[in-house]
């Protein structure tokens, strides 16, 4: 385990003691520190940020965390990438039935959920927009998988933003019988 590593470990196991909401409450946090509204930090906005939190980090140690997770080489952390990484990694029962879930959605099979897939197989007839005539049945199925689709909402999930969707809520979810319980009813699998 590299230097960056071991930091966003102990950056987990902070935030992880805090409870379930830990994660969620560093979210809320630098979407406030984020002034501009560009949902990244660079490595002084997230040293003084987290340490805010107590959640110490030398200026070394945030350098590095902003380098690892700077895709764009804009000098700045995204925030969701960061968030990402914080999360603790899910065990194979709950990567099994979110794939499961994500099988049943995607019903060509090739590998995308869009709206077509989604069409038939469920109906947005009874929402109250689609009643009211404010929406059409497609927006309702539009809107569906928008809450799934990464920051880009093109109207196609894929399994990895499916996954990272599920990754979020797995962190709320004490034990796997839980949230295999959850996924399996909301999902009638």
């Amino acid at each position: 385990m590299d230097a960056v590593d071991a930091t966003v470990e102990k950056l987990r196991a902070q935030c992880l003691s805090r409870g379930a909401s830990g994660i969620q409450g560093l979210a809320r946090f630098f979407r406030r520190l984020d002034r501009d509204g560009s949902r990244a930090l660079d490595a002084g906005e997230l040293q003084r940020g987290l340490a805010e939190l107590g959640l110490a980090l030398d200026e070394a140690e945030a350098e590095a965390v902003c380098r690892r997770w700077d895709r764009d080489g804009s000098g700045s952390l995204d925030l969701e990438e960061f968030l990402r990484a914080l999360r603790p990694p899910m065990s194979q029962a709950r990567e099994a039935v979110i794939a499961a879930a994500f099988a049943k959605l995607d019903r060509s099979g090739d590998g995308v959920v869009t709206v077509d897939d989604l069409r038939g197989a469920y109906s947005g007839r009874a929402h109250p927009k689609v009643r009211s005539g404010e929406w059409t049945e497609e927006d309702v199925l539009r809107h569906f998988l928008d809450n799934f689709d990464a920051s880009e909402k093109d109207g196609q999930v894929t399994l990895a933003e499916f996954r990272d969707y599920y990754s979020g809520v797995s962190t709320s979810v004490d034990t796997d019988e839980e949230f295999v319980a959850m996924m399996t009813s909301a999902w009638r699998l």
